[in-house]
């Protein structure tokens, strides 16, 4: 079931980065990530309202528990590590093709499974070890094909924001699995609706303050905003993409690993919308390079199992 659940969560997170790539076309990044918190809050703060006022939702996968500031103070950080991730991957995002920036932000299950190396002093196996060297392969190839276009990946600042990006994505995933893990296993044991009911909420309240303290003086000598529908589906793909998420590590049995490797199989989804919808250049080297990237993450599947 879980396991479903990470395909399904797949999918919709390629469309959510789909949608966030024609939002930000032309446009300014800060009130795109602000408006896309606050719709994200909007979708869920129903569900807090009723789960504290009402038992309507009591016993159901859309109850949101409750905790004081010894339970608030890890979505908080959550929330940093998140939005954080966010800033870097909008603004590389928005500067760079999204057939490049898809294979990058695949190459984050291989940052969990060195993290949890580190972190949690695992060992990885001959099969892991390969998808690793495969990762850093189709790294290297898709350098190669950026150059094709004017992108360097040595010197191009947005290229180093994408990666940024994913590391704090990859962070981001080992402290999911410390937050949800059970108390008797290391872990915080959180509920999952939650954490992403309130993650959004400090988000929004964080977005709110750059945006009036960084962006809104210097509106007038930057990038202007311009109002796209796409900045509402931005919210809706990925408010449903992370509670499909989170519900599948709820799940007991769940593994992070793989989830977090099923999940950037989004890259499919947004590989081909920039392929079909916008018209990319160089597909044929970079579909080799997300071959690599896919049969990485193949040998990190078999290995984790």
């Amino acid at each position: 079931m879980w396991l479903l659940l990470a395909f399904m969560s797949a999918a919709l997170l390629g469309f959510y980065d789909s949608f966030k790539k024609k939002a930000l076309d032309g446009n300014a990044v800060i009130p795109v990530l602000f408006l896309n918190t606050l719709f994200s809050s909007l979708i869920f703060l129903p569900f807090i309202i009723l789960s504290y006022n009402t038992n309507v939702l009591d016993g159901s996968i859309f109850h949101v528990g409750g905790g004081g500031w010894e339970v608030h103070k890890y979505i908080v950080l959550k929330s940093l590590i998140v939005l954080s991730s966010w800033i870097f991957g909008y603004f590389g995002m928005k500067h760079l093709p999204l057939t490049i920036v898809g294979p990058i932000n695949a190459t984050r299950p291989v940052m969990v499974l060195v993290g949890a190396l580190l972190v949690f002093g695992e060992r990885l196996n001959v099969y892991q070890w390969i998808g690793v060297a495969l990762a850093v392969a189709s790294f290297l190839m898709l350098s190669r094909s950026g150059k094709k276009e004017g992108i360097d990946f040595k010197h191009d600042r947005w290229i180093y924001f994408i990666v940024l990006a994913a590391v704090l994505g990859a962070v981001s995933g080992l402290y999911d699995k410390y937050l949800m893990a059970p108390v008797n296993q290391g872990g915080v044991g959180l509920d999952t609706m939650m954490v992403q009911s309130w993650y959004n909420i400090y988000q929004c309240v964080m977005m709110g303050i750059m945006l009036v303290v960084l962006w809104l003086p210097k509106s007038g000598q930057t990038t202007r905003f311009r109002w796209d529908w796409c900045i509402i589906f931005i919210s809706i793909f990925l408010s449903a993409a992370d509670f499909v998420y989170f519900y599948a590590l709820s799940i007991p049995g769940a593994m992070i690993s793989i989830v977090s490797m099923v999940r950037r199989g989004s890259v499919i989804v947004s590989f081909l919308f920039g392929a079909v919808l916008l018209h990319e250049k160089n597909l044929k080297s970079k579909a080799v390079d997300l071959l690599l990237v896919l049969l990485g993450m193949l040998f990190l599947y078999i290995g984790s199992n």
